[in-house]
């Protein structure tokens, strides 16, 4: 059973219109509810995969009762701490004519020192008990911001693959305690750690520094730009296939599920970043939330350039154990 870790879940709310006009009233939209937070997105995808998951998260307040019963709905796995303050909600309004979508966040939820020690107690715990755990998102608040680094080294202490996709303050630390498998976007990771990975030499080095933090895989992602990744110290470069994306939330949460999904079937690592490309790249297409099925991704397959960097490696399966 893979473990998925969100510490800051958000309740969507979903307004579709025909077309939008900005500065103007939009009526008769659509409503729907939505979870979201990026664990909760990766468990949602390894469901699609038919791996066994198990997600954990804070929820509080109205928005918390109400993400309660759609997880339950979505039929994803759940247990959760509960906190006394309001789940973070977001608005999302849909254009269909333009294929557009905007979204305007509500506040973090905050989360008490109490609240952060128990999720904590809970989480050692679970973590004992899975194949793998993954921490995915951002910190609601600083009391949070040390959650994640602590399960890395729980983790780390129990002999359990951790992958880590997360940003802000945090990062640094979680880097530091060494997670197996690390996935990065581009641009938030040159905010939180203030340097510059717009070359190819940048990235490479940036992937070389994670791999002195004992971080077996790592991915660095770029929207619909290349991604670069690292098994041990061997580089790759992904090209992906030129298509009109339409909406990339979520695609990060599809790409670590399907390295999840990659480590859980014994699949190489070239393999595996395959399938962890194309789920990216398939979710991109729709508004959907990673919520993709494996065979509509594979139709990406072989317009997926996956190029080694520097020096060459022979194809054995080289995944973390």
């Amino acid at each position: 059973m893979i473990l998925t870790v969100t510490i800051n879940p958000l309740l969507e709310r979903r307004f579709t219109f025909e077309k939008v006009t900005h500065c103007y009233e939009n009526r008769q939209g659509k409503e729907e509810l939505k979870a979201g937070g990026k664990g909760i997105n990766v468990s949602r995808q390894l469901n699609k995969l038919n791996v066994q998951n198990l997600a954990f998260t804070f929820l509080g307040g109205n928005n918390g009762k109400l993400l309660k019963d759609i997880l339950s709905q979505e039929a994803i796995n759940f247990t959760f701490l509960r906190t006394s303050s309001e789940t973070r909600n977001a608005v999302l309004a849909i254009d269909k004519s333009q294929k557009t979508l905007t979204t305007f966040f509500g506040q973090n939820t905050k989360v008490s020192r109490e609240e952060t020690d128990e999720f904590k107690i809970k989480l050692e715990k679970m973590i004992q008990n899975c194949e793998a755990v993954i921490f995915s998102g951002s910190s609601p608040c600083e009391a949070t911001d040390s959650i994640f680094p602590f399960g890395i080294e729980i983790a780390n202490r129990f002999d359990k693959i951790s992958i880590c996709d997360t940003y802000g303050e945090h990062l640094k630390d979680c880097i530091e305690m060494g997670p197996t498998i690390i996935h990065n976007n581009v641009d938030e990771t040159e905010k939180a750690l203030t340097i510059n990975l717009q070359a190819e030499k940048g990235k490479c080095d940036y992937l070389n520094f994670l791999y002195s933090k004992n971080i077996k895989q790592a991915y660095l992602t770029d929207g619909a730009k290349e991604s670069y990744c690292s098994n041990f110290d061997y580089h790759f470069k992904v090209k992906l296939p030129e298509v009109k994306f339409i909406d990339s939330t979520g695609s990060g949460d599809s790409f670590v599920a399907g390295i999840a999904y990659g480590w859980h079937n014994n699949l190489t690592f070239e393999n595996s970043l395959l399938i962890a490309s194309s789920l990216g790249t398939s979710n991109s297409l729709t508004f959907e939330t990673s919520n993709v099925l494996l065979k509509d991704a594979e139709a990406f397959n072989n317009s997926i350039i996956i190029q080694p960097v520097g020096k060459k490696m022979k194809i054995v399966d080289a995944s973390p154990s």
